[in-house]
């Protein structure tokens, strides 16, 4: 054998899998077909700038990600505690009085909080501030339709929470489980978002500092051998006594034989940018005037992803599962829209096409699927838990707690 594990995959599931393996004293290699370790989770450098493959934020709130990587050391650079939603009229904020006291006045005066709203969205909220458990195990419909029973019907919904939640689950349609969604809000009332300083890809290269990662190296395929599993890699033939599959989705049905599970998609544009107030705000269209779901001026959280003085915008889409992409000038009409700003001078920095951003959620939410699947192969990844990265690392986790147990009997 050539070692004790090979993990095939260099994503957040798949290097916390490796990670507690190494902990556990086991010889364990991560192959990684792309030429980054990261999977999903990657930054690119691009005229100076740091852009990072689709639009993505860190939640400190998750427990499980401060359990695996010392986030102070990671910089962060927090987004306000709040959206800012263009509308007609201007931009209005809405911002959690309990972490932005000096935006409560500016909240009260969106237009946004009428009683009636509030107390349906607390009503719908409620079982999010509760035990984790029985929120799991209660009922469970899509977000639409829980939405409708509780009463959440205004402006409130249609003109703030529906394009936020459609960038965060890459669902226009309110079709995910409503518990899973509850399970976000729960993260969002108990942290807020930020970026590391240097970008999103400072997080998989932190989780892999240490391990023995071999890039650009694709998988054909997983066979079984006397004594454990071989792995083929182009003319090559690796030996371990156990693989553990955390590719994506797709590419992991394959490698498994699983079903593919379903997927959804979001589209990124990224540009050096001028003209554009400040705002540390995630932004949404209230108006609902286009494809673009949520805009944000990154150069403002993470003054570290732009050269000095210079600004850099995001905008993003929700990728249609069978229909077109998104017209890019309309998208960039619409993000300029969003940020009050003239776009015809920006500059395209790179457009992230990600058809496989996050598994689909529908109702009833199943968390922790099954990891082992009996002869020695094991998957991980966050279409095992739940899509996000607390999800991602709970699954690493787990699977290499069940790889641990088979090799030691």
């Amino acid at each position: 054998m050539d070692c004790d594990v090979l993990v095939v995959g260099a994503g957040i599931a798949g290097l916390t899998c490796a990670r507690a393996l190494v902990g556990r004293g086991l010889d364990v290699r991560v192959l990684e077909a792309d030429d980054v370790v990261g999977g999903r989770v990657r930054s690119e450098r691009v005229d100076g700038y740091t852009v990072d493959v689709g639009f993505q934020v860190l939640n400190p709130a998750y427990p499980a990600l401060r359990d695996v990587v010392d986030l102070d050391a990671l910089d962060l650079r927090p987004f306000a505690p709040g959206l800012a939603v263009r509308r007609d009229d201007g931009l209005a904020l809405l911002a959690d009085p309990r972490r932005a006291p000096h935006l409560l006045r500016s909240t009260l005066g969106s237009g946004y909080l009428r009683p009636a709203e509030l107390v349906a969205l607390a009503r719908w909220a409620a079982p999010a501030l509760g035990p984790v458990g029985a929120l799991e195990a209660g009922d469970d419909r899509t977000l639409a339709e829980s939405w409708d029973a509780a009463g959440v019907t205004g402006r409130l919904r249609h003109e703030v929470l529906e394009p936020f939640l459609a960038g965060v689950l890459a669902d226009e349609g309110g079709s995910t489980s409503a518990t899973f969604v509850r399970l976000v809000v729960r993260s969002l009332l108990r942290g807020t978002p930020a970026l590391p300083a240097g970008g999103m890809g400072a997080l998989p290269a932190a989780l892999a500092r240490g391990l023995a990662v071999t890039t650009g190296t694709r998988v054909d395929a997983v066979e079984p051998v006397p004594g454990g599993h071989a792995v083929r890699v182009g003319g090559a033939t690796l030996r371990a006594r156990a693989v553990v599959v955390a590719a994506d989705p797709v590419t992991g049905a394959t490698l498994t034989g699983l079903p593919e599970p379903e997927v959804r998609g979001l589209v990124t544009t990224w540009w050096a940018a001028e003209g554009v107030a400040r705002t540390d705000a995630v932004v949404v269209d209230g108006r609902r005037r286009g494809p673009v779901v949520d805009a944000a001026l990154i150069s403002a959280v993470a003054p570290t992803y732009a050269p000095a003085g210079a600004q850099l915008v995001q905008a993003t889409c929700v990728l249609p599962p069978h229909g077109t992409v998104p017209d890019a000038e309309a998208v960039r009409r619409q993000a300029g829209e969003m940020l009050g700003a003239d776009p015809r001078p920006w500059s395209v920095l790179a457009r992230h096409e990600v058809r496989a951003a996050l598994p689909a959620t529908p109702p009833p939410l199943r968390v922790r699927r099954p990891v082992d699947l009996g002869d020695g192969r094991f998957v991980c990844g966050d279409h095992r838990d739940t899509p996000s990265l607390q999800g991602a690392v709970v699954s690493g986790r787990r699977t290499a707690a069940a790889v641990a147990r088979r090799l030691r009997g």
